[in-house]
């Protein structure tokens, strides 16, 4: 009876089927040969029941057509991109209210140009103070003197209907005592760029501009700098215009009642554009108002809908499935 139970022990630990039929030695080898055939014939009929059964037979079995997946958030709750998002509204909302706030001002400040140029013109002051030129930006102003031609700048390029020129900035050299100031007498074309070609547009003698008081503007970062050494101005500095022309840094823009066909008569014989006496500011805010309040509106749209979809569904089928 022990060479008998040594022999199962021994097929216990190490299958039967796995064990050549010559390793089995001893007087019991015809009970080591009958097991084999035993597990043999077992393993024929679960693996001929197995053939015959089809994956659909399976109650716990998941189609991907019934069941597609679907993606289902584990770990954090709110990713970096959620934040973004729900930041988007709060942020587009404030720059909204303040756009509102820009129209206010810029609607005011443009009322008080345009009450300014209302008004009768002003005669500049013998000397004037550049500090306070900004309490008269576009105060209609008319001064005498006689225009230095000799010390003519050309402003440029410079687009007018589509065609390339220069604006004229011409010092204004007034009577005894009183101070020279910058006069830009508009627009030429390039062909008119030598003061050979456009005689009738210098004008001799003692002559009264009339134009607007205009504070100097700044230069932004996009536009390269004047080369005075070598007469190429590309925006009005008016610093440094007086500075070289020995006049004081006022700036005075000649204006005209614009006219199609005078403005073709002054093209042709070189004589310069004038501006219109009109406020030219821009006032975009309401678009700015429009587009930033609609960002935050459709942002906190895509916001809502985000959040409320909660994978509750998915979760529970992921749950049945790991239980299964």
């Amino acid at each position: 009876m022990r060479s008998v139970f040594s022999v199962l022990q021994r097929t216990a630990t190490t299958p039967v089927w796995q064990q050549p039929i010559s390793s089995i030695r001893g007087p019991h080898s015809r009970l080591a040969f009958k097991l084999d055939s035993i597990c043999a014939r077992c393993r024929r009929q679960q693996i001929r029941f197995s053939s015959n059964r089809q994956l659909a037979d399976d109650p716990r079995w998941l189609s991907v057509v019934d069941n597609p997946a679907q993606l289902v958030r584990t770990g954090r709750k709110h990713g970096p991109g959620l934040i973004l998002l729900a930041l988007i509204p709060i942020i587009s909302f404030a720059l909204g209210t303040w756009q509102i706030q820009r129209l206010d001002w810029k609607t005011q400040l443009i009322a008080k140009y345009e009450d300014r140029l209302v008004r009768d013109p002003l005669p500049l002051p013998p000397r004037v103070d550049p500090s306070v030129v900004s309490e008269f930006d576009y105060r209609r102003v008319y001064a005498t003197g006689r225009l230095r031609h000799d010390q003519e700048m050309l402003i440029g390029p410079r687009m007018r209907d589509g065609q390339d020129g220069f604006l004229v900035v011409t010092p204004l050299e007034r009577g005894e005592g009183e101070s020279t100031v910058l006069v830009n007498r508009g627009w030429i074309s390039r062909k008119m760029k030598d003061q050979k070609d456009r005689a009738t547009g210098l004008p001799q003698g003692e002559v009264t501009v009339e134009g607007l008081l205009r504070e100097p503007w700044k230069k932004n970062m996009f536009t390269p700098d004047n080369k005075p050494e070598e007469g190429k101005f590309y925006f009005p500095d008016v610093e440094q215009m007086a500075e070289l022309t020995g006049s004081q840094p006022v700036w005075i823009e000649q204006t005209m009642v614009p006219d199609l066909v005078e403005s073709y008569d002054r093209e042709a014989k070189g004589i310069p554009i004038g501006r219109p006496a009109e406020v030219n500011l821009k006032n975009n805010h309401s678009q700015y108002i429009f587009t930033w309040y609609g960002l935050s509106l459709a942002t906190s749209i895509m916001l809502w809908m985000i959040i409320r979809k909660r994978p509750n569904e998915a979760t529970r089928r992921v749950r049945q499935n790991r239980n299964w």
